[in-house]
């Protein structure tokens, strides 16, 4: 029998057919397009269809804006869990990225407050999309093998940095939108066919750093493969993510590469909405379980590489 329920925000990025088969609760990220919110995740909403409309938005000029989830919406889908005698674990998008881990533990105290006889375990997942979606799916595994509540909290936070990030984008214009990149160096990629390669780092508050600029499109996804190769720990023992901002074809392509490289299981799905607002359509993502990347973060490549992305969710 479960005693806890699990939850994350939609950064999560899980599939929904995964998160109804794993009992995975899902607070969604509200977007703002054009004056109108939208919903980052419906439930009973073909995610696909959603992601493709979303990012054909973006792709036609639309003014789109995120906010975090509030300490309200995460009470408000944590209650009647707590009501029905369950505990509750929720794991979040990175604290450096987002403010939505700093509004659940607000949500947790007055929870506990209300449920005394209750816990409520908040989870800084140290990244974003299925990143974070992975550490969720571990988190159900480890419950339906009858594990509690402390025991999966302690598993998570030992975990957390194993979990690589990488990415690059199609269009250096969201980056600049969003703070992440001057319009000089926007203007200047664009010209010269620039495609940034980024990364979670591994800094106490796991923020997206920028690893390299490659030219040209395959190159830096030749980038995401090499980064794999080097990084990940047995492959063929460990579910492998990848996620696309309406990019199908050449994540699927990915995939393909990823298994002739020991990959066995390989997730593909859209990216979800809430940072592809800030990277825009044609991003490209991949995830893996690796060594410890603060073991793998020297400032020097930081510095190298380009500065740190600050927080804007």
């Amino acid at each position: 029998m479960n005693t806890f329920d699990i939850f994350v925000d939609s950064s999560a990025n899980i599939p929904t057919q995964t998160t109804k088969e794993k009992n995975i609760k899902v607070i969604p990220y509200i977007c703002n397009v054009n004056g109108f919110d939208r919903l980052c995740f419906e439930d009973g909403m073909p995610f696909e269809e959603l992601a493709k409309q979303f990012y054909n938005d973006m792709r036609a000029g639309v003014n789109t804006t995120t906010s975090l989830v509030s300490m309200q919406r995460i009470i408000d889908a944590m209650t009647p869990s707590l009501k029905a005698g369950k505990d509750a674990l929720m794991i979040t998008i990175s604290s450096g990225i987002s403010g939505t881990y700093a509004q659940a533990n607000e949500a947790k105290k007055e929870l506990e407050k209300a449920f005394p006889s209750r816990k409520v375990v908040v989870i800084d997942s140290a990244n974003a999309s299925l990143g974070e979606g992975l550490q969720a799916l571990r988190a159900a595994d480890l419950r339906d093998m009858g594990e509690d509540i402390e025991t999966c909290e302690k598993r998570l936070t030992e975990s957390a940095y194993k979990i690589h990030s990488y990415f690059t984008v199609n269009d250096l214009k969201y980056l600049r939108k969003g703070g992440r990149i001057s319009a000089v160096a926007a203007i200047a990629g664009s010209i010269l066919s620039i495609k940034p390669v980024l990364r979670a780092d591994g800094g106490e508050n796991a923020k997206i750093s920028f690893l390299s600029k490659e030219h040209g499109r395959k190159k830096a996804i030749s980038a995401l493969v090499r980064a794999f190769d080097e990084h990940a720990v047995h492959p063929e023992c460990q579910t492998v993510a990848i996620t696309h901002a309406d990019c199908e074809e050449e994540a699927n392509a990915l995939a393909e590469t990823l298994k002739e490289h020991g990959a066995r299981d390989v997730i593909v799905e859209y990216y979800d909405l809430c940072t592809g607002t800030h990277v825009g359509p044609g991003t490209i993502a991949l995830f893996f379980t690796g060594e410890d990347r603060r073991n793998l973060s020297p400032a020097s490549e930081r510095v190298s590489a380009g500065k740190t992305v600050p927080s804007r969710s």
